[in-house]
């Protein structure tokens, strides 16, 4: 794909973006609920203000799914930032200061695929984009949500479990969630659909080659 088709984005490309939006906010409004719930029950114990962390790599799964599936520039963002902005509009506690959260995670996201131009997308390009929006996410955090008055223990054992969260979501979820879609034939239309749909394609000549050649081999011998 060339630089300039990456920056061509389509009608479908709209369309996937505006999906994705819709229904991981739905997710992240879920993921709000279980993150006061795990708050709560910590809060005796001192710890309740790690409750968000464990599911908090499921806050990013927008904007890595759009960028893993279209592969253009500036769809993490825009993915990332309707999603917050129907989670607010749907009864998120936190209000519109979620949306500019949406922009930082977005573009930190999309950090981790413009390092390589967007011509990379594979498991390194994903485990990058966790740690570099884990890593640029917190350091928003320190000042949006005053993390900075935080001792630098609980600094960093919220910082690892972001990681970690984001590494089991952000990575490993999405990445098998937008394969397995890939592999069935729904994003076809997409630049990941498409790589497969060769992959597969390439994988189906080679198969006819060694079938080919078996057979020869058989002829000889007989």
């Amino acid at each position: 794909m060339t630089d300039e088709k990456k920056f061509n984005w389509k009608l479908k490309d709209i369309l996937l973006i505006a999906i994705a939006g819709v229904l991981f906010s739905f997710l992240y409004l879920a993921t709000d609920y279980l993150g006061l719930a795990i708050s709560t029950a910590l809060t005796p114990s001192g710890w309740g203000v790690i409750g968000y962390e464990p599911a908090y790599g499921i806050y990013f799964m927008a904007a890595a799914f759009a960028v893993y599936v279209i592969q253009k520039p500036g769809v993490g963002i825009v993915a990332e930032v309707i999603a917050a902005t129907l989670e607010v509009l749907e009864g998120n506690w936190f209000g519109p200061s979620v949306i500019l959260t949406g922009l930082v995670q977005g573009a930190a996201i999309e950090l981790a695929f413009a390092i390589w131009r967007y011509k990379k997308f594979t498991w390194n390009q994903m485990v990058l984009a966790s740690f570099t929006v884990t890593f640029i996410s917190y350091a928003y955090n320190l000042w949006s949500a005053q993390y900075y008055l935080l001792t630098p223990n609980v600094i960093t054992v919220m910082v690892i479990i972001r990681l970690v969260s984001s590494l089991v979501f952000t990575t490993c979820v999405t990445k098998l969630l937008a394969d397995g879609l890939a592999k069935a034939g729904v994003l076809n239309a997409y630049a990941l659909g498409q790589a497969n749909a060769k992959k597969k394609a390439f994988e189906v000549e080679e198969d006819a080659d060694e079938e080919g050649e078996s057979g020869l081999e058989v002829g000889k011998n007989k």
